[in-house]
Order: C-alpha cells, then structure tokens, then sequence
C-alpha cells in the first residue's frame, strides 16, 4: 500500500520532490499564462491580480522548476478562494493570517509535468512583485541571488525549510530597495 503525501515525513518529502536548477525558460512563462487562465476561470470575480513571480519570473538566473503565482484578492473571500481551490485539485501547504498556499503537480511518484505555488494574499500585499521586477533591472543583483540560491542548496540539502529561510535577509534588502526604486508601482 502506497504512502499519500499527507502520511509522509518532511524528510521523505524533500527526497521525493529534491531541489533542482535548471536555465530559466520561456516556457515557464507559458505554463503561468495557461495557469493564470485556469485560475481565472476557478476564481472569477474573486481574483483582483494574479502574476507570476519567483525565480521562474526572473530572466538570465538559474530556477527551480516549479511556477510561482501570486493571486491578490479582497482576503474577506479568503475562505471561498480556498474551498474553490481546495475541490479544484490544489493542495493546502499553509495558512496564516494573511496568507493561503497552495500547491499543484506534486504527486506520490514526485514532481508532475508542471509544478506550481499559488500564493493568495490581500490585494496591495505584492512585495513579490517588487523583488521580480528589481532582479530583472539589474542583472549583477540577479546573478547573486543565483549564486546565494546555489550556495544555500549545497548547504543544506535536501532541507527546503533551511534553504528558503537562508534566503530572507536577501529578499528584504532587495524588496526595501525595490520599493523606494519604484515608488508606489503597485
């Protein structure tokens, strides 16, 4: 009898879905537009913008295969976005006060052909988009992010909680100098 992925270990988990780099892609920018449809269907009037951040957003760095979304709503839908999400095949990875996750193409055999995070917050909490588009002005920055994701994986692997938390103080900067770059871009 096979284990579900609820039943397993965290470190049975990382096993099953590891780490991985590979060269950015325009068809990682395919996959969150065919996605990002999807979304809208599901989601309707709930959704206020969706985008598409993390690595898989940022040209010219290295990238874990996996689609991040951000979809900004009015959080007092929250729980309506997360029970459509919920009968629509996403799986419930955490939730906060003022954040739900999900992911998509995580199966018992490992990664499915296409992988997303969908990340569901308050309309306007969108420091993500602020960190993508600073990366994308500045290449140099990017490539140190890139080399910092890289150093971090050979640290602590195959612990994603480790390698995501040794990530922040990066974020931030670059987040905090992003929004005084941009203003009030979103």
């Amino acid at each position: 009898m096979s284990k579900s992925l609820s039943d397993m270990t965290l470190e049975e988990l990382w096993e099953l879905f590891p780490i991985c780099f590979v060269d950015n892609n325009i068809k990682f920018e395919k996959q969150f537009l065919t996605e990002k449809d999807n979304l809208n269907l599901l989601l309707g009037d709930y959704v206020k913008r969706i985008s598409h951040i993390g690595s898989t957003a940022i040209r010219n760095i290295k990238t874990k295969p996996i689609v991040d979304i951000l979809i900004e709503i009015d959080f007092a839908d929250k729980d309506i976005v997360k029970e459509i999400s919920l009968k629509n095949d996403y799986l419930l990875m955490a939730e906060t006060s003022n954040k739900i996750s999900f992911n998509k193409g995580y199966t018992v055999n490992g990664y499915a052909d296409h992988v997303f995070h969908i990340h569901i917050k308050e309309y306007g909490d969108c420091d993500e988009l602020y960190f993508r588009d600073y990366l994308n002005d500045d290449y140099e920055k990017a490539k140190e992010y890139e080399k910092l994701k890289e150093e971090l994986y050979n640290k602590y692997k195959p612990n994603r909680d480790l390698y995501t938390s040794g990530k922040s103080d990066f974020v931030k900067e670059i987040t905090e100098s992003a929004k005084m770059k941009y203003k009030n871009r979103y």
